[in-house]
């Protein structure tokens, strides 16, 4: 039994009994027992107290389709938001959806992904509640090629929307972090099938910490920062909405005139403009430079000793200078 029906039963205000649950949801005790036992796998804390049966620790801050288009208000009509208690992955889903003919503005949203990826495979986690996860189908009457730049604005339009929510310790990390002084807060994975003179079908990607618990942190192999602690007080449906919004405007904008005219908005939230750092090449070698900014096309502008080179999304890594 998934912990999710259990989960969305419990409050972190009043107790309710074992037997209660189990009649509720039509299981036995036991499957009530190998819920709270996944949720606690998944890092959800359930209270227990004899007598008087289970809580949450804190409450879930569920994401829900009918607030989110609320928030978007006129914006709702460039989306078709499902919401998914567990899914595999949100990009994988949304991919093959693409293949199948799906509509431009199709987004899934799910509370847990078994196989939620990062850039380059890594693997991408988030507790029930913490995380904000989405992919987003958007389909451009442009070749893959013409699409470079596209991550990198993507990003913009997060930044944009945490700024209008009050969160101004957030910048960017070429090419697809979003990044705050104490680690990363999030990322970007673009997804992109079609032609090569178009049209193309693109599955945009986006993972967002916007709490952090002190396990989860743990959990991560990276130092990582949460939205909460730079001081986001709102909800993940205001959150999801805002950043959708800055979407409809900001794709339709980019498949006219291309990234060249947000370069400079991308360079002056760019965490490590004009600082020293490192280049991992995916041979394994190390390049060591300056970070001058990104091109018209998306592309690193890295300045080493022999002048500079350009470096395009997905083959590199950036690391600071220690």
């Amino acid at each position: 039994m998934s912990p999710f029906p259990l989960l969305r039963l419990l409050s972190h205000e009043d107790f309710r009994p074992g037997p209660q649950l189990a009649e509720v949801l039509g299981v036995s005790r036991a499957s009530v027992s190998l819920a709270l036992k996944g949720a606690a796998e998944m890092g959800v804390e359930v209270q227990a107290v004899k007598s008087r049966g289970y809580k949450l620790a804190h409450p879930l801050d569920w994401v829900d389709e009918t607030v989110v288009a609320r928030h978007l208000a006129e914006n709702a009509r460039f989306f078709d938001l499902h919401c998914f208690d567990e899914i595999d992955s949100t990009n994988l889903a949304l991919m093959a959806k693409a293949h199948t003919g799906a509509p431009s503005g199709l987004c899934y949203a799910a509370e847990r992904q078994t196989a939620g990826r990062g850039r380059r495979g890594r693997a991408w986690h988030g507790a029930p509640g913490d995380t904000l996860m989405f992919s987003l189908l958007w389909r451009f009457n442009l070749g893959v090629a013409d699409l470079s730049g596209l991550s990198l604005a993507v990003g913009l339009a997060v930044i944009r929307a945490l700024q209008k929510h009050g969160v101004n310790g957030a910048m960017l990390k070429w090419p697809n972090d979003i990044v705050a002084p104490g680690g990363k807060l999030g990322g970007i994975l673009i997804e992109l099938s079609g032609d090569a003179l178009g049209p193309s079908a693109v599955v945009i990607g986006i993972g967002l910490n916007v709490g952090l618990r002190d396990n989860a942190r743990k959990a991560l192999d990276q130092a990582a920062e949460a939205l909460h602690t730079l001081g986001y007080r709102a909800d993940r449906n205001t959150l999801l909405a805002a950043i959708l919004t800055e979407l409809a405007s900001l794709l339709p904008a980019f498949e006219r005139h291309g990234f060249a005219p947000l370069r400079d908005e991308w360079e002056a939230c760019h965490a490590m403009q004009n600082q020293t750092v490192r280049l991992l090449m995916p041979s394994g070698d190390v390049l060591q430079g300056i970070a001058r900014g990104v091109s018209n096309h998306g592309a690193l502008r890295f300045e080493t000793p022999g002048g500079e080179q350009q470096f395009h999304s997905g083959e590199v890594s950036l690391r600071s200078v220690v």
